[in-house]
Parts: C-alpha cells; structure tokens; sequence
C-alpha cells in the first residue's frame, strides 16, 4: 500500500462514524500552504479527489495570507482522503512537494429542511430526479404545449432536475450538441475527423426559483409521467466552461463561477454582435427569452417513485401548487410567426386600373403603422399574446382598422395583463374610454415609449406621461422617436448587479450591442443618444429614430459643445445634463452677470452655487406651481440653464431678471439659453441609516440611543393607526420628498380616518408597511429634531468657517471653549413648532449620505443671522476658513446635494469632529487625445455597469467595520 493511503477497513470505519459519505457535503480544513498560495493552487491539489463546490482562503487578523483554508465537496469525495498523514501536495511553480494538514469539518446541520407546511416533517436538501427528455417551449393553447426544441438524456449527459431547498430554487442541467450549420452538409460524407469538428457540445444550466414557479401541472401518462413548468418570466441561463480557467486573486472560488450566465443559445453567438436588438430573434437554437414552458418527462421504470413522490411532495410544502391538467397535447407542429406577415408588406389583390408601378409602390407601404406595432410588440413582449397565435386572418383584420382604434385595443389587452389565446376576440372589445395615450396632459410632460432589455429578451411599455427635459421640448414634434431603455436582469431578479470575474461576459456583450447596434421596432431603428445622469445610474439610456434630416449626431450637436471636453466618463456626464427632468421657466428672458468662485487654496468654497433675484424666484415658483409661505418664494432652486447647473439662491445682491452665475457652474457651452428648474428648497424629514449609526457609534454616540429611538418610531407608526392626533403629528412631521404624507394628513383633516374610510385606511396602512420595511432594511430610524435640506453659501461672509488653529479646543473639558472650535451654520425652518419660521441654534450635526469615515459627520454650530433671515428651508454654509465644510463632509458640495442636518442633542457626539478625509483625487482621470468618440461612450457606459460595485463596497464596509473593535476607526475601513 502506498504510503499516506488509506485501507478499505480505515475507509469503512470513518463511513460508519460519521456517515461523510451521505451528507450533501463535505467541508475540509487545511493548513500548510504557502503564503501566496491562490484558489487555483487549492484546485489543482485536490481536483482529483472530487467534485469541489467552493474553495475559502483565511486570512490572519493583520490581513496577512495564512495558508490555511476551507474546501468543500459536492457530492462528497469517494474516499476519506484527508485521513492521509500527511497530505502531499505539489504546487505548480514551486519545486518538490508540500506538506499540508488536512481535517474534516464537524457536520453542522443535518442537510434537511423543514417544510413549511409542518415543521415537523423534513426533507434532504437536495433532491435530483432524472428525465428522459425536456421541452422547451410555450402554451399555444390553454392545454396545448407548441414544443420548439428538445433535449434527451444519454448515459453521458442526462437530463437533470435538482430541487435546492436550502437555496429554495430548482436547477435543470442538460446538455446540447451543435451541428455547424455551414459545414454540416460538406462533413457528413466526410472523415470522422471532420465531422466531429463540426459539432460542439455544451453543458447548460437554468435556474428556477420556487417562488418563480407557483403552480406545476403534473402528467400522467401511464409508465411515464410528466411535470409542466409554465414560468411568466424567463429564469437565468448559464453554460459551463473550464473551472481552471475562473480563478482569480480573490481569496473565495465558488463552482457557481464556471456557470455563465447566457443570452443566446445558437451555435455562434459571436455573430450577433453586429446585428440590432429585436424581440424577435433570428433562427435561435433555444429562444430563452420567449420559450418559457418546460416539460420534463420521466420514466418512472427508471427513477425511483418514492424519490419523485417525495420532490413532489416538497414543492407542494413549499407553495408550489402540483395540479393535474385534463387533455394536455405536446405539440412539434409550428405555426407560422405573425413576423411573417408584418415584417414583410402583405401582397393585395390588384385592381383593375392599378399599374405595374402602383403595385411596386404598394410593397414598400407597411401594413401596420407604428404606433400599432409598438403596441402590438408590447402585447407580445410582455406574454399578453404569442406571435405564433396571431394568423395572417389576425393581420388582416388589424390592418383593416384605423390605427386610433387598434392602439386602443392593444392598450386594452396590456392593461388587462391576462393571457389572450384566441386573439380574434380582442375585436370584439367595446372600448367606451379612448387610448389614455391621446389623454390632454400638461405642457411640461411628454408620451414616452419604453423598452426594458433583459439578458434574454425585451419588453416594450405602453407611452407613459412623464415629466420633459430640454431635449425632447426642442424636439416635440418627433416625441414619439425616442426610447427611453433600461438595461435590467431577468424580471424576476431586478437590477443587473456587477461581480466578479468574466461569466457576466455575455450579458455585457449584449448591452453593448443595443447600444452599438440599436434597437429595431418594424420600420423603425433606433440608435443610442447618450443617458442622463439618474439614467446612468440606473443602467439606463436614451435611443433615437433618425430622419433623414435629423440624427442622434445632430441633435448632440444642438445639445452644447463638448469638443473640449477630453475624459470620457466627464463627457458623458455632460451629455447627461441635457435630459435632467426640467420645468422650463418660458417667457422671461433672464440676464446673466458672471461672478467669481471663492477659493481658499485647492478648495473651492462656493462650487455650484449662484443667485437669483427675488422677481425670477417667484417667476419661478410661479410656473412650477410651488405653493408661497407668507408670500415668499423658495430660498433656492436647483438648476439648469444652457451649459451651466448647479443652485441658485435668492439674493438681494441680483435685481430684476438677473441671475448670477459662477464659472464653476458652467460646464459647457449650449445654445439653449433658457432657464429650467429641477427642484426647489424645502423641508424633509431627517432619516439616520445603517452607515450614519456605525459612524456615530464609532464616535462615541451610545447605543442605547438608537434602541430607544426605533422602539419609539415603532410605538408610534401602531399608536397612529387608531389615533388620529398622533397619525396627524407623525405625517406632519415625517415629510416625505414628494409631500405625500402630508396629503394624507390633509385627509385626516376632513376626516377620512374618522369615518374609517376603506382607502383611506389603506394609504395609512401601506405607509406604515413602508415606514417598517425601511426600518428593517435599512434602519431608516426617522429622527424628528433634524431635516434633509439643499445646502448653498453665505453670501454676508458672517458666520465664521473650520479653522485648523481652532481644533485644539475641540477637546477641551468646557463645552463653551469646544464651540469656539466649531464652524457656524444657519439654517432656519419655515415652519416650526409653532407654525412659524423657526432658527435653529446650538451644536448640531451637518453629514452627507453615504457617510463612511468618522470625519465625514461633522458638528457645526448654529447661530441666528440677520443677513440671512430670507433663507429658509436651507443649510447654509460658511465661504471663510481654511477648508470649505460641504468638502468635509464624504467630498461633497454646493450644486444641488443634499445636507442632514440634526439638532437633536441625544445624537450628538462625544467626539467632535474627526479629522476629514482628503477627497481630492492624486491622479487626475485618463484623457483621450482626440475627440470623444460615441464608441467611447457606449464602451464606458458598459465597463461602468460591469464595475458597479459600490452597493458590495457599502455592505462589505459595514461588515467590517461592524465586527472590528474600533468599527469605521480601523485602518482597514479608512
């Protein structure tokens, strides 16, 4: 026997001790490895001695590599190697072998689930049943399945579905051999060499949560029996590749990184690449976006019937409803696409006295118009009808109406969100409202189509009412050519999040293929134009349909010139600023007087903010119908106007039309020239959050507060739903961005909560469900002494700034001595606890969100300043000093952020402000030496989705900080 192996009685001893050999998994410790070692070192060591499922490299507490680590199997390993003493390893690139320590890890659950109809009953963990064939494809009728594709077991590949309770999800495993389509004629009379290059098998795998899949028809067929998953969104797709090649410098490799993730399955999906985005796909091997009903076919000789009684039986515990379905016919028989006969002008009987020429002339008119179409693909997209359902006999007859009375109907059915599976019988639908798209709407909001492009497929919106920005005001009169598209994951997942490594490679092809390509509707191709800058956030864009006198090049040329502009992300952003949801302020003119920034080194005091004259303020909050408190405007409106943003405060020092503008506010140079409000000043509640709480725990705020104040906001939420005092104060209180709190408590007031109105009381309970989601999730803990307000400057230069000769004192024993330290702040409320302007005074606290490191809250000092007075709803900061306090706080500054500010004394803490971070950048970002190219944009527009990280970055830093003895003051957190 070699040495270091293990006898079969050693091997039958540890299977009878702990049973390793029937768990779902098997966690292995290791020590002995050198300090550089990677996951690929761990993988390649034990590769041989099982399938791997993840590989954990510890750290030591300094962050140093330790050599040690965790490694686990599923299924377990066939032999107990780990018994070997010691473990010999080689490690590629290092000469002879390594010695490591090896240690099974103590089982700590028992691999079964309890089911959530009786917690006494439980099930194994994973439960894998074997089919004899899968079908891809969709309800044609509804008891008829259209199958579009099948896949088969074989002894080699079979076809497997394998029930996850612990990740409450199913996953189908099968496999598909490709034929080269170009050469399979030429190969198949050729050598078997030939013909085995013109094939390729890939292993693919989807996942279904079981709260995607809520009812499963179950089949009966004798010997066989079958089990119908019909899905109303697509699950995700992903193909294995080579484990060896999905390592990285990370320190956790999981098997779930050789999955990745897929858009197409065809046999080259490198060819897309140049072709434009559509919902219908071109000869797709499986169209996974569209074909989301799967039969699963078992052959009950072949598996176990306890086994799939028992896979049933889970899913039933777990809310998945197992239904027979009566008459169920899978068919192969395709009928015709309605692309066939839309895509292409239907031919039309000739007339008479119709001419070669009238007939050539009629096959370049579309049937449909566009307006239809959309509406039609919405349908479609959104699974309301199947274009496999909709015959030529559909066609004609929707051609055969006016375009206002299809659009109504189209509307209709995607209003309606139910399957249609006889689409004669949407003619029959008596429309007594018109189409809500041809609704009056005011002059500030536009009809905006909408497409939403998914890793599998797109969905198309019915025009919804939106508020315009300047871009589609200068262009109205083509409204209904732009797109507004939003690139998401599956419906069912919500927002495409970034990760690590290269298997989201293929959805990031796809999105910049949309973008580089465009997206095609019918007759109409719409090109990318550039994303605003919530958009790009939100993954988001704006497309166009050119004509052929005006295209995307020629609206950005209207747009400003951005030549001069030479860093990409700078570029886009600006491009951006041109589709800020505005209200145009129309039919006065305003005159523009330039005035300097305030510097104090490298710090620039009044970054972003201006002035404006009381006459335009109210000119303003005239035309955005703000509501005037004691006949005065808002103190400061957010702005744009040509190529300058930023805030505009009124100021006695601008007269008339004037507006005074800074050259930190201007960004580029437009030939629009009129003045557009975004938002204005005005009261909202103050939130903490998880950040802000780790940060003022760090600095010495106890914990006890945050306890006492949740414990209050959720006695009061239950005390306001049968008191209608306390629900009154709380909705007063807690403002809301919108305002919508205090429309219900202008309900309250004429007594809808007296009288226990039915929709009343379920606005009061939705707030209520709102205000504990937020509590849970995010510990919004609503803080009543506080508010969130713009922040703009002291124009007076009277309140004093943050000095660095004043910091000695902000430690000083005598809380007097430590004010001297602190810089001075006004803000003052239009209504406070009396319902009259109120002056906030004292020590309070002055933060930005996210707030990470402890000198990003800052405690400012409040004072009472006559030559502010006519400020309200604001924070104004002080231009002295030796470094502006909206920089202090998380980098921040003056052109429109948001500022909370607490007064509450209970947070205030012990701690006065830690030294800031430096924010200013050491390198300045990459500049092209040309011009910026929309290929640049589109390029940049992807490499920012890939590598959004920061949601992970948040969560990864209050882990940290939350487990590290001094929390945000640590090093490491810094």
């Amino acid at each position: 026997m070699a040495p270091g192996a293990i006898s079969r009685s050693q091997r039958a001893v540890v299977a009878r001790a702990d049973d390793w050999s029937n768990w779902v998994e098997v966690a292995v410790q290791f020590s002995g490895f050198p300090a550089n070692t990677t996951t690929k070192d761990v993988w390649n060591v034990f590769k041989n001695e099982g399938d791997i499922l993840t590989i954990e490299l510890f750290d030591e507490y300094n962050s140093n590599p330790s050599g040690r680590g965790r490694i686990r199997f599923s299924p377990p390993p066939a032999t107990a190697f780990w018994l070997r003493t010691p473990y010999e390893a080689v490690i590629e690139g290092t000469q002879g072998t390594v010695s490591l320590t090896l240690k099974l890890q103590i089982r700590k659950r028992d691999f079964m689930s309890a089911s959530l109809v009786d917690p006494r009953k439980k099930y194994p963990e994973v439960m894998i049943l074997a089919a004899d064939s899968l079908d891809f494809g969709f309800m044609h009728e509804p008891t008829t399945m259209m199958g579009m594709f099948r896949a088969t077991s074989s002894s080699s590949s079979p076809v497997t579905l394998r029930l996850d309770l612990l990740h409450r999800e199913i996953q189908v495993g099968f496999d598909i051999t490709f034929t080269n389509p170009r050469t399979s004629t030429e190969v198949r009379s050729g050598p078997s060499q030939n013909r085995a290059e013109s094939t390729r098998t890939d292993n693919y795998t989807f996942v279904m949560p079981l709260a995607q899949a809520s009812v499963v028809h179950q089949v009966n067929l004798g010997s066989r029996s079958a089990l119908l998953f019909t899905l109303e969104t697509p699950p995700s797709f992903y193909r294995k590749v080579n484990e060896s090649v999905t390592h990285t410098e990370a320190t956790f490799w999981s098997r779930r990184y050789a999955l990745f993730r897929q858009t197409d399955i065809t046999w080259n999906p490198l060819k897309l690449r140049t072709v434009p985005l559509a919902l219908k796909k071109t000869k797709p091997t499986i169209d996974i976006g569209r074909w989301t009903t799967y039969h699963f076919l078992f052959d009950m000789a072949k598996i176990k019937r306890g086994l799939y009684n028992t896979v049933c039986g889970a899913l039933r515990d777990f809310n998945i409803e197992i239904l027979p379905i009566s008459g169920f016919r899978l068919t192969t028989n395709r009928d015709l696409a309605v692309w066939e006969y839309i895509d292409q002008p239907l031919r039309r009987g000739k007339a008479k006295n119709r001419t070669a020429l009238d007939d050539l002339m009629a096959e370049d008119i579309p049937p449909l118009s566009f307006p239809v179409r959309y509406q039609l693909e919405v349908c479609i997209s959104q699974g309301l009808l199947n274009e496999h359902n909709l015959t030529k006999e559909f066609v004609d007859k929707l051609t055969s109406l006016d375009t206002a009375k299809a659009q109504d109907l189209f509307e209709y059915v995607a209003n309606q969100k139910q399957r249609v599976y006889n689409p004669m019988e949407i003619f029959d639908i008596k429309i007594i409202k018109g189409s809500a798209s041809r609704l009056k709407i005011p002059h500030y909001c536009t009809y905006i189509r909408s497409a939403t492009v998914t890793p599998s497929t797109i969905y198309f919106s019915t025009p919804t009412i939106e508020t315009s920005n300047r871009v589609i005001r200068q262009y109205s009169e083509h409204a209904d050519r732009f797109l507004r598209v939003r690139f998401t994951d599956e419906k069912f997942q919500g927002k495409l999040n970034a990760t690590e490594g290269d298997n989201m490679n293929e959805i990031y092809t796809r999105v910049k293929r949309a973008l580089n390509n465009g997206i095609t509707i019918g007759e109409r191709h719409f090109e990318y134009l550039a994303s605003g800058n919530s958009q790009f956030r939100e993954h988001g864009a704006y497309f166009f349909c050119p004509l052929a006198h005006l295209g995307v090049a020629d609206i950005r040329r209207w747009m400003g010139d951005f030549q001069d502009i030479k860093v990409i992300a700078r570029y886009a952003a600006r491009l951006g600023q041109c589709f800020s949801t505005t209200r145009a302020i129309n039919g006065s003119k305003v005159d523009i007087v330039e005035i300097p920034d305030i510097f104090n080194g490298k710090y620039n005091f009044t970054d972003g903010v201006g002035k404006i004259s009381k006459f335009l303020a109210q000119v303003a909050a005239s035309e955005v119908g703000v509501k005037l408190f004691l006949g005065e405007p808002p103190s400061v409106f957010q702005f744009r106007l040509g190529g300058a943003k930023g805030v505009l405060a009124v100021s006695p020092d601008a007269r008339l039309r004037e507006i005074h503008l800074r050259s930190s506010q201007y960004k580029f140079h437009a030939i629009h020239s009129g003045l557009e409000i975004i938002r204005w000043s005005q009261f909202s509640a103050a939130h903490l959050n998880r950040q802000l709480i780790l940060v003022l725990s760090a600095l010495g705020v106890p914990d006890r507060v945050f306890a006492d104040k949740l414990k209050n906001q959720l006695s009061n939420l239950a005390q306001a739903m049968v008191d209608e005092k306390v629900a009154l104060t709380l909705l007063q209180k807690e403002i809301d961005p919108n305002q919508m709190t205090l429309t219900l408590a202008g309900m309250i007031l004429e007594g809808f909560q007296k009288v226990q109105e039915p929709f009343m009381l379920s606005l009061l309970h939705l707030w209520r469900a709102w205000s504990i989601k937020y509590l849970k999730e995010k510990a919004k803990i609503v803080i009543h002494d506080g508010a969130v307000l713009l922040g703009c400057v002291d124009e007076t230069q009277t309140l004093r700034g943050h000095y660095e000769k004043l910091q000695h004192l902000r430690t000083h024993p005598v809380e007097e001595e430590r004010i001297k330290s602190l810089p001075e702040v006004f803000v003052q409320l239009s209504k406070g606890n009396n319902d009259r302007p109120q002056i906030m005074l004292g020590p309070m606290i002055l933060a930005r969100n996210p707030s990470l490191h402890p000198g990003d809250i800052r405690v400012v000092y409040g004072v009472d300043q006559p030559k502010l007075r006519h400020l309200r709803d604001v924070v104004v900061l002080p231009q002295t000093g030796d470094r502006d306090v909206a920089h202090m706080c998380s980098g921040g500054d003056l052109d429109g952020d948001d500022y909370l500010i607490f007064w509450d004394r209970d947070l205030l803490p012990k701690e006065w402000n830690h030294e800031p971070m430096v924010y200013t950048p050491e390198e300045q970002p990459k500049r092209v030496s040309g011009n910026v190219t929309t290929d640049d944009i589109t390029t940049f527009f992807v490499n920012y989705m890939k590598n959004d990280l920061l949601p992970r970055i948040a969560h990864a830093h209050l882990a940290t900080a939350d487990c590290l003895p001094k929390g945000v003051k640590e090093e490491k957190c810094k």
